[in-house]
């Protein structure tokens, strides 16, 4: 990951000045329900200290990210051509997002939730005068569920969502909960798939393994597990961590190479997430420029 002084001083004054991010042509879109979105979204896992890796990158990450930046980040992702986010419930994200449309912000949005958001109805009806693209269950507390033998939980939650009027989308990080649902042909409209299983459990990694890690574990073929899976639905799919949450960002070529694969594996129906965090590289413009030349669908 270049990090030179040059490099730094181009992407701060680039943040600075607003300089459009990527290049004129536009980003692929596809269509979700009644959305047109692009096939890169910008995730927010940066934005709020979920650095996948440890405290300190998690408090790295929320000291810069006021809400001013975030907006900015937002409206820089914006003139590069992303026309949607995706955010989850959990802390000030959605006072964020409160501002961001007030102040005429266009993005598409959707979030994660946990099952419990299905029992507060008052709640539930602020975030559809929001109008979200979907509104999602939280693919850590999805994993959980399914070890547990509680996805009627998970079921409960969707047909909530789906009766407010909003699509009900289910995140995983584990192929196996894909095929589970889909072998019920439940009412989902969407997933948002992991490319990596970070979900596993202690005793699963020690049976594979021998032993048990620090921290959370990225196995190099769980991308292809995961785009296998993602192929066999006829669902569309939002992926995301394409970059292993930034261990696969150490140069240009190893990030050109996640999201080449990203989008030659997933459907032509389907979109990356990807979080971004432009403090020391212009990341959104690295980012729009491989949607638009990985993310053409042909054929």
């Amino acid at each position: 990951m270049p990090n030179s002084r040059r490099s730094f001083l181009h992407a701060a004054a680039a943040l600075g000045s607003g300089i459009a991010a990527g290049g004129s042509a536009p980003i692929p879109t596809v269509k979700v329900g009644r959305f047109e979105v692009t096939r890169l979204i910008i995730g927010s896992n940066p934005f709020y200290g979920y650095s996948h890796f440890n405290r300190l990158y998690d408090e790295h990450m929320k000291e810069w990210h006021s809400q001013e930046r975030v907006l900015e980040v937002l409206r820089r992702c914006e003139r590069g051509g992303i026309n949607t986010w995706q955010l989850s419930l959990a802390g000030r994200p959605l006072a964020d997002l409160k501002r961001y449309k007030a102040e005429g912000g266009p993005m598409n949005w959707l979030t994660l939730a946990d099952a419990s958001l299905g029992e507060d109805a008052a709640r539930m009806q602020e975030l559809r005068a929001l109008e979200p693209l979907g509104i999602v269950h939280h693919g850590g507390r999805t994993d959980a569920r399914f070890a547990r033998g509680e996805m009627a939980v998970v079921e409960e939650f969707l047909k909530r969502v789906r009766d407010l009027g909003v699509m009900a989308g289910l995140s995983t990080h584990n192929p196996a909960v894909i095929d589970y649902v889909e072998g019920r042909g439940w009412n989902v409209d969407f997933y948002m798939t992991c490319f990596y299983r970070v979900t596993r459990s202690l005793a699963e990694v020690r049976q594979m393994l021998g032993e048990a890690p620090l921290g959370e574990v990225y196995l190099e073929k769980d991308p292809e597990r995961m785009t296998r899976m993602i192929r066999q639905t006829r669902k569309t799919c939002f992926a995301f961590k394409i970059l292993a949450a930034g261990r696969s960002a150490d140069s240009p070529q190893q990030v050109e190479r996640a999201f080449r694969f990203a989008y030659e594996n997933i459907k032509p129906q389907d979109c990356v997430i990807v979080g971004m965090y432009p403090r020391f590289r212009d990341e959104i413009a690295q980012n729009t420029d491989l949607a638009r030349r990985f993310g053409v669908v042909t054929g």
